[in-house]
């Protein structure tokens, strides 16, 4: 029996090989997650009003938690965890002692689990981020944000997430848009004198 079969040789069907574990890689579970959390990321940070940015980004750190798990890196995941509870208490509730709550379990579970000095990027993105959603708020909760988001992004170049390093690059892009669009709104109410105290 020939390893050449019709039509082909043992390169070609070492390419075709190829092609198959690359659209398994990009269609595994672990990856199929990380689309969910970008399509919930997305809509989160086009959101204007901070209580439905805070909801849809429950859902999408809830997703990414899921996604981090499957991709074994426990460190994202839990801090995407923690980030999940947090933008559903925050919708709520902005307390001060949640802040320190939360960050101290972040840090916690981020000295167990966090193996390299890179393993720390998730952790102070959540960290900020929970400060960010917990007592700030417009403009100044978004500019936070998108700090975590740089953050985030890096882990999520060095995780292999695919759709988490989309997420975090569109995140940003949307999030830097809504702050534009903020900024004009401001600026035009302040322009016709109706601007909020």
């Amino acid at each position: 029996m020939s390893l050449v079969g019709k039509g082909g040789s043992v390169a070609v069907y070492a390419m075709r090989f190829e092609a198959f574990s690359l659209m398994t890689a990009i269609f595994s579970p672990a990856q199929c997650v990380g689309y969910v959390a970008f399509v919930l990321g997305v809509t989160a940070f086009l959101q204007r009003h901070d209580r439905r940015l805070k909801w849809f980004s429950g859902c999408q750190t809830l997703a990414y938690a899921l996604h981090f798990f499957l991709l074994g890196n426990p460190a994202a995941a839990s801090s995407s965890l923690l980030s999940s509870m947090r933008s559903f208490i925050a919708i709520r509730y902005r307390s001060m002692w949640l802040v320190v709550v939360i960050i101290t379990l972040n840090v916690a579970i981020g000295a167990a689990v966090v193996r390299t000095p890179f393993g720390w990027l998730p952790v102070i993105g959540a960290c900020i981020g929970t400060y960010s959603v917990l007592r700030l708020q417009g403009l100044t909760m978004r500019m936070m944000l998108f700090v975590g988001t740089i953050l985030w992004l890096t882990n999520n170049i060095l995780s292999g997430s695919i759709g988490g390093t989309g997420l975090e690059a569109f995140i940003g892009v949307a999030n830097l848009s809504t702050m534009a669009r903020m900024l004009r709104e401001r600026r035009a109410e302040l322009a016709s004198g109706s601007a909020p105290d």
